[in-house]
């Protein structure tokens, strides 16, 4: 099974999210259901790791605290726009859990990531993405911003890829308690 750490957006913020899908040739734009906010990848494991993601990831403590979705950017692999996302604003409560997260699973002996956190929502997955047209859209929708929400909990997903895309059940919620 393939998994991830991520939290859910409320249904309100994920209509907020629809109008920015279109006008950007080549994009895959992802299912409103599948719309979340992810803290750590943790990629195939078998049942018996699960169980210990599961155990390490009920230690992981903190308070609830407040989002808003703020700015548009894209991610760029080998000189080529790959993806298109919606960060956040302050986001260092969602940053502090997201280290609470990763040292948890490192502890149940999960690799460490190795890439930089970078808090942000994945609107699109772009084939051929020109940096020209990402430019363009950008710059159209540069204002964006949702209302602020609470974040109470995180959750652990498996996603399962098929002919028609991912989609992502949620195995478990872990609350944040203030």
């Amino acid at each position: 099974m393939r998994l991830f750490v991520g939290l859910s957006l409320p249904d309100d913020v994920r209509a907020l999210l629809g109008p920015l899908k279109g006008g950007l040739p080549g994009a895959r734009w992802i299912e409103d259901e599948n719309l979340h906010l992810s803290l750590r990848f943790i990629g195939d494991v078998t049942g018996g790791d699960e169980r210990d993601i599961d155990l390490a990831l009920q230690l992981v403590s903190g308070k609830p605290f407040d989002v808003t979705l703020a700015g548009l950017g894209t991610f760029e692999r080998r000189g080529r726009v790959h993806s298109l996302w919606v960060g956040l604003k302050k986001a260092d409560a969602a940053v502090a859990l997201h280290d609470r997260i990763e040292s948890a699973l490192v502890r149940a002996k999960l690799e460490p990531e190795h890439r930089k956190f970078k808090a942000h929502v994945t609107l699109a997955r772009l084939k051929n993405g020109s940096a020209a047209d990402a430019a363009l859209y950008l710059g159209s929708h540069a204002g964006f911003k949702t209302p602020a929400f609470t974040v109470n909990h995180f959750t652990l997903f498996e996603s399962h890829l098929g002919h028609l895309g991912a989609q992502y059940v949620a195995l478990a919620d872990y609350p944040l308690v203030g």
